[in-house]
């Protein structure tokens, strides 16, 4: 039998690829268009769809080579998508474009509407017209236009960088929401954790990053076997071989490493099911590569830090811990997992930005907008660490704006960047960048 992690590697192939579904509508293609000769001649078909011989065959052949056609059309299109998303966007962000459901529709219908119309051309004869097969053709091919209208739609206006930054980030948030509502259920209070005086650890035979794990699968095992489980790196590090993946504190008996690790995904790089931070990091590059000197288009990182914004409010109203610990059914803890502390997500959200973006004056009122209003909404126990990136933010404008004019205007906060509304809790005659609390 299977483990787990290689079903998770075979689900994320299979998400990634652009051929397979293509492929199950070639074979669907080639089914219908036998279905459609079996019914052809039947009395209940209007005499509107007879056609001659010669006609369908121009017709038949006519859709058979625009299917063709279409088909480069789209890997084309495809070819400059990952041009655009590898030199102006993300890397990272191709991950996440492969899956797309449409372009493999589209792709699928072109394939499935090429195999109907190439199998329905051999059955052609001079006393023989598949007649509902010519008319059904005709049909796909009007769907398959309609798809494609749809797909230059969606991608011209979703290739835009503020639009991938909100897709991208609510993707994240719904990652965020999945994996908290998951720890609410079954963690348990810190004090709750054993004290072992045997630890084993079970180490990584190959490298690669930790892309995900079966929590539920983990926690009946170190019931099984009476033992707490304590991961040894969070989703989205990178385990260099030998390295320890898991450690088994106590029990009773000892698992089998095989089936340990057989609930451990590890893959080349980073995906989202299981890491909301990977979506953060996402974002984050999209900035940069808008501030870098090639680019030079501070607007765009500060739209890009109106969805990072959001995704903060989501991470700091989950409570995220350094560490969570998992529980089985009768309330005793199993399995430790790493988790990422709010002054990570902070430190990743804007370290990057501001190191880059300090000469923007945008940027830099943009980051005390984001910062001072996290500071305003948050729980107390996010105030520390904006206190801090404040005071980072403070003194990379000091740095950058030796005039006392630019430098006041940079210690703003403004929630567009250049143009907005000052912040709406600042005291009359404060200094720029300090409010009221």
């Amino acid at each position: 039998m299977t483990s787990w992690a290689t079903r998770f590697r075979l689900r994320q192939y299979a998400k990634a690829s652009l051929w397979i579904v293509p492929l199950f509508g070639l074979v669907l293609g080639v089914a219908l268009a036998q279905a459609a000769s079996a019914v052809d001649g039947a009395s209940w078909l209007p005499e509107t769809w007879d056609y001659s011989a010669s006609t369908a065959s121009s017709v038949l052949s006519s859709v058979v080579g625009s299917m063709i056609a279409l088909l480069g059309f789209v890997v084309t299109i495809g070819v400059l998508v990952i041009q655009q998303a590898t030199g102006t966007l993300s890397p990272r962000y191709m991950r996440l474009w492969y899956r797309d459901r449409l372009q493999k529709a589209v792709l699928a219908t072109f394939t499935g509407t090429f195999a109907f119309a190439y199998t329905l051309l051999r059955s052609i004869e001079a006393d023989s017209v598949p007649n509902l097969g010519v008319t059904l053709a005709g049909i796909a091919v009007s769907v398959s236009l309609l798809l494609l209208l749809i797909y230059l739609n969606r991608f011209t206006h979703n290739l835009r960088p503020v639009a991938i930054a909100d897709i991208v980030g609510r993707l994240g948030e719904r990652v965020l929401g999945h994996a908290a509502a998951r720890v609410r259920s079954t963690n348990v209070p810190d004090g709750a954790l054993p004290t072992a005086r045997s630890v084993n650890r079970i180490r990584s035979e190959r490298g690669g990053v930790i892309q995900a794990f079966d929590a539920a699968g983990l926690v009946a095992l170190a019931a099984r076997h009476d033992c707490v489980l304590v991961l040894g790196a969070s989703v989205g590090d990178f385990v260099p071989p030998g390295g320890t993946v898991v450690e088994i504190h106590g029990g009773a008996s000892a698992p089998d490493p095989r089936r340990v690790t057989g609930l451990l995904a590890l893959g080349t790089e980073r995906t989202i099911e299981q890491d909301p931070a990977f979506a953060l990091r996402i974002l984050v590059d999209i900035a940069i590569r808008a501030l870098s000197p090639a680019v030079n288009d501070p607007t765009t990182a500060v739209q890009v830090l109106n969805h990072i914004e959001a995704f903060l409010h989501e991470v700091g109203r989950a409570g995220s811990r350094s560490h969570y610990v998992l529980a089985d059914d009768r309330g005793r803890p199993r399995l430790v997992v790493p988790g990422r502390p709010w002054e990570s997500y902070l430190d990743l959200a804007v370290t990057e930005i501001r190191d880059y973006g300090a000469t923007s004056v945008q940027v830099c009122r943009r980051l005390r907008a984001l910062l001072e209003g996290l500071l305003a909404t948050l729980p107390d126990a996010c105030g520390p660490a904006l206190r801090t990136e404040l005071g980072l933010l403070d003194d990379a404008v000091d740095r950058e704006f030796t005039d006392a004019p630019r430098r006041a205007r940079a210690r703003t906060a403004d929630s567009q960047g250049i143009g907005g509304r000052p912040a709406r809790d600042a005291l009359p005659g404060a200094p720029p960048g300090e409010t009221g609390r």
